[in-house]
This record gives C-alpha cells, structure tokens and sequence, in this order.
C-alpha cells in the first residue's frame, strides 16, 4: 500500500529547562573587636578663691550705725555696740576691711581612654564554624 502526502507525519519534538541551585560555602568571614587603651593627660583650669579679714579699731562714737560698703576689691562692716552713759550713744569699734583674692592652678593627671577597633578575617571554607548554612 502506498502512503499518500496525507498519511505522512512529522514528529514535534519539546525541549524541557530545569534549572537546579546547589549552595557551596566558598568562604568565611569573622569579626571582633579589639580595645586598645591610651594615655593621655586631662587638663583643667582649678580656681580657688581665700577671703582675708582684717580688724582695724576706731573706737569712734558716731550717730547712726554706718553702712556695709565696698572700696575697691575691699568690702568694710562696721561692727558697733551701744554703751551705757548718761545717754545712749553709738560707738564704732571696729571695721573689718575683707579682701578677695582669686588664684588659678593648672591641673593635670593622667587619664585610661579606651578605643575599639573592628577586626575583619578572611577564612577558607574548612575552618570557622562546622554547621552548614541551611537552604
């Protein structure tokens, strides 16, 4: 029996793509930390302040009790007491002249400062951790 141009067939052929991921650890990385300290000296500026007091008797009758004043860097009180006369009068006794005086000392010591620095590895696949990272 002879085929006819109808009888013939022509095979179709599919190509199929699947792709697979297989995960190989090609290297590992480790960071610390490392502290270094250093010395160094703090500076500070210390102010003290000492206050003097001088007497200086006057003895000095007066009419109404003196005022608190100021003369320069100098501060006066009077100091008065009332004395028994015939009459009551005022007497100055004393005034304490206060002086101030600032002073200024530089101030040194030695401080522990403390600095931290990130410390990267490069390791080969075999060393470090033993687990596998999971898929």
């Amino acid at each position: 029996m002879e085929k006819t141009r109808q009888d013939e067939s022509i095979p179709i052929v599919e190509e199929d793509l699947r792709v697979d991921k297989k995960e190989i650890v090609t290297g590992r990385v480790r960071v610390r930390t490392e502290t270094d300290t250093v010395e160094e000296l703090a500076h500070a500026s210390l102010d003290s302040e000492t206050v003097e007091v001088q007497r200086v008797p006057f003895d000095r009758i007066v009419d109404t009790v003196p005022s608190v004043r100021t003369e320069g860097d100098v501060t006066i009180v009077p100091v008065v007491e009332e004395i028994m006369v015939v009459e009551k009068r005022l007497v100055l006794k004393e005034e304490l002249h206060i002086r101030r005086r600032r002073t200024s000392k530089d101030f040194e010591t030695p401080v522990t400062l403390r600095k931290q620095r990130a410390v990267v590895e490069r390791l080969p696949p075999d060393q470090g951790s033993d687990s596998e990272p999971s898929a």
